[in-house]
């Protein structure tokens, strides 16, 4: 298959872009800015993007079932916010005891719970104090310990597969769990992929409608296709070093858009580094569910 043409859709050139997750029912993307704590949206018909302060770092967010509110994972905890308003109220505080971690890569699953891992900030390979937590309406559980960079949520089109990464660099591996959609357990923890000896590390990543693993590259310059027996399918070059996470958006779901990070020093081979990008792939996403808690 060719490569596809990737397009910087919004240049705003941010610390850290992350979390880009396609919103059905505006047809517009959001994104957060993690350092700088606001979460975005972006409406590609229009160009124009806006964005709402949350006051601390922010490391993941979720739609929820109501329009207007969503479930947001900062340094404190997650919350419930209103965007109208600015109103919000705590869901969950579990690291309170660990004031140098804060919140970082986090999704709903297909039942609507929402599962978020935490990282020291920043990362120390001598602490691995980094949790995987499931948030429900039943409360807040921890599912896997021992991570310094939790990472690489995403469950496969068929239900039955939650897939995670440690993206420390002393790590860089992704896991593959059997999933129970109804209950929320997990078992059977096997590696889906270790990058070591490969160009990047995992950071973001979601799944396609086939049922494959769309991982980027972070410092390798590319986005890797891995099927779900993580075998390497596809390796598309991009414009940036450091991609962040890529998500299913358009009307059929068939734009992958993708969030970067810009590093410091000499940006000359990468002046658009932290901006939002755009490619067509060729296969479709599946929808991101909705926070139900």
């Amino acid at each position: 298959m060719p490569q596809p043409s990737v397009d910087c859709v919004l240049d705003v050139r941010v610390e850290l872009g992350e979390c880009p997750v396609w919103c059905e029912r505006s047809q517009s993307l959001f994104w957060i800015d993690i350092y700088q704590g606001r979460l975005h949206c972006f409406e590609p018909t229009s160009g124009a993007d806006r964005s709402w302060p949350m006051g601390e770092p922010i490391g993941s967010f979720a739609l929820c079932e109501t329009d207007g509110v969503v479930l947001v994972a900062l340094k404190s905890g997650v919350y419930r916010h209103e965007l109208a308003t600015g109103a919000r109220k705590i869901v969950a505080s579990p690291e309170r005891h660990l004031p140098q971690n804060r919140m970082n890569d986090g999704r709903c699953d297909p039942a609507g719970r929402f599962w978020v891992g935490t990282m020291r900030d920043p990362p120390d390979a001598a602490h691995k104090d980094g949790t995987l937590y499931r948030i429900d309406a039943g409360g807040c559980a921890p599912m896997v310990g021992g991570l310094i960079t939790a990472n690489g949520l995403a469950f496969s089109p068929d239900r039955r597969t939650l897939y995670h990464s440690d993206s420390h660099p002393s790590v860089r591996t992704v896991w593959a769990w059997d999933f129970d959609v109804d209950e929320g357990r997990i078992g059977n923890r096997r590696v889906f992929i270790d990058t070591h000896g490969m160009p990047g590390r995992p950071d973001g990543c979601c799944c396609d409608a086939d049922g494959c693993y769309w991982m980027t590259g972070n410092d390798g310059w590319e986005l890797v296709r891995l099927t779900p027996a993580g075998r390497i399918d596809r390796r598309i070059a991009l414009p940036i070093a450091k991609p962040s996470m890529p998500a299913f958006g358009g009307h059929d779901l068939d734009t992958i858009y993708l969030t970067s990070i810009r590093p410091t020093g000499d940006l000359s081979d990468q002046p658009q580094a932290g901006s939002l990008f755009a490619l067509r792939p060729g296969v479709t996403g599946i929808p991101e569910p909705r926070f139900r808690g």
